[in-house]
């Protein structure tokens, strides 16, 4: 296994390392910012929900469960597992933001399922430093959903444990499957 993403070819590799792809982000924004108004909302989501979820790109979360804008907090990261960062994140939606619920949603063919912590190890070879993070790898993702719920459950941080549900959302599909916390 190696550390380094491989670079994308054919019409993929339209995608280049010299700033093309920010030129383009930031080209997008400006005329976004042309015809944008102010909604006038503030933090607070209308519908008192955190999402933690992967960051896989296939996700498109807003999409997938018919939200709007300003509806939740959504918090992704790697596998969408709950980490210390993530309890961090929630902690300041809820207690300081007014969120109640919390959904967790992994997804099928997730790379996290692939990697194992051995990836720190060689990322400590390569570059001469052991990250201080665990990567969080897993082999079944519904086990994983039900620790992630587990995690949020037993917070002490968290004052709304009560509506946490896991799901995993799947990316040939696009339907999402609850998981039993039990």
């Amino acid at each position: 296994m190696t550390t380094s993403a491989a670079a994308p070819t054919g019409s993929e590799g339209a995608i280049a390392g010299d700033g093309a792809v920010t030129d383009r982000l930031v080209e997008a924004n400006q005329r976004y910012a042309a015809e944008f108004s102010d909604p006038g909302m503030d933090a607070r989501p209308v519908l008192r929900v955190a999402v933690v979820a992967c960051m896989d790109a296939r996700l498109d979360l807003h999409k997938a469960l018919g939200l709007q804008l300003g509806d939740c907090h959504t918090i992704r990261n790697a596998g969408g597992v709950v980490t210390d960062d993530v309890i961090r994140s929630l902690t300041i939606s809820q207690r300081a933001l007014g969120t109640r619920s919390v959904v967790l949603i992994h997804h099928t063919g997730c790379g996290m399922e692939s990697i194992t912590e051995e990836f720190r190890h060689e990322l400590e070879l390569e570059v001469g430093q052991r990250p201080a993070w665990a990567v969080e790898a897993f082999r079944d993702v519904d086990q994983d959903v039900r620790q992630s719920m587990q995690r949020v459950r037993t917070s002490p941080f968290l004052l709304h444990t009560q509506d946490v549900r896991g799901f995993v959302f799947d990316v040939k599909t696009g339907r999402l499957r609850e998981i039993d916390p039990a």
